[in-house]
């Protein structure tokens, strides 16, 4: 008994030793780097390895900072994943029950069964090759757009936008936009929840169009191959 007792106060000790150098670590990086805010600090079972996630990427260093290995991947040689990347799919994964879908244009194909939220920009030629080269071959699915226009890029997004969301029939005008760049020539007045979506934009960490959110949380940057997409909505759809 007192053997068992004193192994359960050594991992207690190597536990609270874990924490605390992952508190120490975290307080170095956020004093070299006050204009950044540490999320979490984990540490690998790689040599001394500190895991970083901060400004929406991972770095690493170790307990005295004495590296950073920054934009940099760590890969597993026996299994050869991408350790990297898996992780940042978890930091960055968003509450997908939480986004607000009465702002974004739904458009369901086929039964509309699985879920997926892209954020796009209306004069983004990627998010054009989006919707006309990989998501017309995806069906049973249920797609909810932001209209996120970047107007440092495409001054004229906004606009199109506002057009677009106040259409008499809102998704045709808008699938007429992006699949035949046919532009709806007038609209009423409506309120366009543009600034909105921007704040949704900032808050979970888009910053390019377009981006996919999966009913997973999970995200994909740019105009992926559909495979990939149908890939990851299968994925999400069994969790």
């Amino acid at each position: 008994m007192l053997k068992k007792f004193a192994s359960i106060a050594l991992l207690s000790a190597f536990a609270t030793a874990a924490v605390a150098d992952e508190a120490s670590v975290k307080k170095a990086v956020e004093s070299a780097y006050p204009k950044f805010k540490v999320e979490k600090v984990t540490k690998t079972p790689y040599a001394g390895l500190y895991e970083v996630f901060m400004g929406g990427q991972i770095i690493y260093t170790d307990e005295k900072m004495s590296f950073l290995i920054a934009e940099g991947r760590l890969v597993d040689p026996k299994t050869k994943k991408d350790l990297t990347g898996e992780r940042l799919e978890e930091l960055t994964k968003i509450d997908f029950s939480t986004l607000p879908l009465n702002q974004a244009i739904k458009v369901v194909k086929g039964n509309g069964s699985r879920k997926l939220v892209v954020f796009s920009d209306v004069d983004c030629p990627f998010c054009k090759r989006l919707e006309r080269n990989e998501l017309v071959n995806i069906t049973d699915v249920t797609i909810y757009t932001f209209l996120y226009p970047i107007e440092q890029l495409h001054p004229d997004a906004a606009n199109k936008s506002k057009l677009i969301w106040c259409a008499k029939d809102r998704v045709k005008a808008w699938e007429d936009w992006i699949l035949r760049d046919q532009l709806a020539s007038a609209a009423g007045s409506c309120d366009v929840p543009l600034e909105k979506v921007g704040e949704l934009a900032r808050k979970v960490g888009v910053t390019s169009t377009p981006t996919l959110i999966f009913a997973d949380g999970k995200r994909m940057l740019g105009a992926q191959p559909y495979k990939e997409i149908e890939r990851m909505l299968a994925s999400a759809s069994k969790k």
